[in-house]
């Protein structure tokens, strides 16, 4: 076997080793980026993995099998298994077997370059009630109705669909990009995502927190010159993005919509929050009679990664409009990518996390993991505790508090999130630290004063919970302190951190601390958490707690803060 000087060693069962202090790591990088996923990322070697997923997006996006091959060839440091090769071929060629176009008489019908595919799929018992009759050998009747489900199953069963068929305009509506409050202009990796978007009529932008996916949308919306439906995850995101799109747009505040649990305003651009599109009244989504309000031109489903899974149904009926999904990451704790992939659409854009930060566009981070011990009795409590029960006690441990105090002092006068899942917890380190929280218990109002008060700079530090995790706008805050986190969740990893990135006035960096307690499940589940963001280049740090310095005039703990007796009263309850 011959042995190159290439950065990669292509493997038979699909993963892709890179190493990263080669020459070549960056070109080659680069050059995976579109057909295959990042698995693990730690210092030297980084694992990717070639998946069918993978490959439709690249074959969506405009790569042929060819190309990925040579990538592979050019750049592997020993002979691509030959297998290999083959099956990326035969993989990348079941895409676009099926063609889903327009008829003039028929509304809708599927295409096939292969009859023992569409004799294949018309057999399938799922698959057979969404067709209808056909019209030759190679076409047949789909109701117009199944176009999204239909789109679905075949992407189940290996033969994903293209989709030819088009795109209503919508009701049109004058939107531009606007200069009329600031001078400003879109980056140019913005221009970019926007720009494939249009070109493909619907898909997923990946951009990372803070690089301004929001912008992305209203170049987007200009573009389609019509009726916008922007889905986010909550009210002071949907009023984030309302106040962004009047800075930056020819839009005014009549001209956008509130259709959230305290609003039902719909108006050329109307912004609504997935719980409230989600919510059942008598059995049945009402929010169904938002989505047929108005002939929509375009939707926009922010945080596409969150999209909760009525949604995915309602979204199924409404494939003749345009859709844009905007995400950090295409990671979902569900499993349900081929969805997004399906009936969003595949990936158009996709920048790394390090490339933004590179162009200066997200601040640096820092990332460390401190751990903690705990006491004798809490160790005791922890193993004889029920196992659903473990891992509240480990990750609401009162150890954490000096951990919280140690590293605040460490970066004083620095604008500070202590963020947390459990409520006693959050609660308790705030009435420790005389600093607010916001909770989902904070109504809106409260949740939007707290949080300018905080951008401002009137209180330098903010205890929240996961309502913060989403679609937040903090530019100022360049610490997080995270004290408990959802079990394993990589995709809330990556918007806690995404928090802390927006570029600092001062040109600093961006300090993201994850204090876990050793030798527990809060250690297991932050390792897992932390793929995300490893994967994206941020790699961590561990600390003992005992080798940062002491907060100044720093208290002994009490006997009580170290018992048992608080360890097991400390009925924390997981916050919303």
């Amino acid at each position: 076997m011959s042995i190159g000087t290439g950065p990669l060693i292509v493997q038979s069962d699909k993963t892709v080793l890179l190493e990263i202090d080669h020459e070549q790591a960056t070109e080659a990088r680069n050059a995976l980026a579109p057909f295959a996923e990042l698995e693990r990322a730690p210092e030297h070697i980084h694992t990717y993995r070639i998946t069918p997923l993978a490959l439709w997006n690249a074959r969506a996006a405009g790569h042929d099998a060819e190309q990925v091959m040579d990538v592979l060839e050019r750049y592997s440091r020993f002979p691509v298994p030959q297998p290999l090769l083959i099956d990326i071929a035969e993989t990348m060629d079941r895409y676009g077997r099926l063609k889903l176009q327009k008829h003039p008489a028929h509304g809708l019908i599927l295409e096939t370059t292969d009859r023992a595919v569409l004799t294949e799929i018309q057999r399938h018992k799922k698959i057979k009630p969404m067709l209808g009759s056909n019209l030759d050998e190679d076409t047949v009747v789909v109701h117009p109705s199944e176009r999204g489900r239909l789109k679905q199953k075949l992407l189940k069963v290996g033969w994903p669909a293209e989709d030819l068929a088009g795109y209503v305009d919508g009701e049109a509506h004058h939107i531009e990009l606007s200069q009329k409050l600031e001078q400003w202009e879109l980056r140019d990796y913005q221009e970019m995502a926007a720009d494939s978007f249009w070109e493909g009529g619907s898909g997923v932008v990946v951009l990372p927190c803070g690089a301004g996916k929001t912008m992305v949308g209203a170049a987007s919306m200009a573009k389609a010159k019509a009726t916008t439906l922007i889905l986010v995850t909550n009210t002071v995101a949907g009023r984030q993005w309302k106040d962004e799109l009047i800075r930056r747009t020819s839009l005014t505040e009549d001209e956008i919509g509130e259709y959230s649990g305290e609003r039902k305003e719909i108006r050329p651009v109307t912004i609504a929050t997935y719980q409230v599109v989600t919510r059942k009244t008598k059995g049945e989504f009402r929010a169904l009679e938002l989505f047929d309000s108005r002939d929509w031109g375009l939707i926009i489903y922010d945080e596409v990664h969150l999209l909760p899974a009525p949604v995915f149904r309602m979204t199924s009926d409404l494939q003749s409009r345009r859709r844009l999904g905007l995400t950090a990451t295409l990671v979902r704790e569900d499993g349900r990518e081929g969805d997004v992939f399906s009936l969003i659409g595949p990936k158009r854009f996709d920048a790394p996390w390090k490339d933004i930060e590179a162009q200066g566009w997200i601040a640096p981070a820092d990332c460390t993991e401190v751990r903690v011990q705990l006491t004798d009795a809490e160790r005791m409590v922890y193993a004889t505790a029920e196992q659903t029960d473990k891992y509240r006690l480990a990750a609401t441990t009162p150890t954490k508090n000096k951990v919280v105090r140690k590293i605040m002092a460490m970066h004083p006068d620095e604008p500070t999130l202590i963020i947390g899942a459990y409520l006693d917890q959050l609660q308790e380190i705030a009435e420790e630290l005389d600093i607010p929280v916001i909770d989902g218990k904070t109504g809106n109002a409260a949740r939007e004063k707290l949080y300018q008060q905080f951008r401002d700079g009137e209180v330098p530090v903010l205890a929240v919970s996961k309502v913060a995790n989403f679609s937040v706008d903090l530019p100022g805050a360049s610490v997080a302190i995270q004290i408990s986190g959802t079990f394993g969740s990589r995709q809330e990893e990556a918007q806690r951190l995404g928090r802390i990135l927006r570029p600092k006035p001062n040109g600093g960096g961006a300090f993201f601390y994850s204090i876990v307690a050793r030798d527990t499940l809060d250690a297991d589940y932050a390792a897992h958490r932390q793929r995300f963001l490893a994967e994206q280049g941020y790699g961590y740090r561990i600390v003992d707690s005992f080798d940062l310095p002491d907060a100044p005039e720093e208290a002994a703990p009490s006997e009580s803060s170290e018992s048992s007796e608080t360890a097991d009263s400390n009925n924390a309850k997981e916050l919303p």
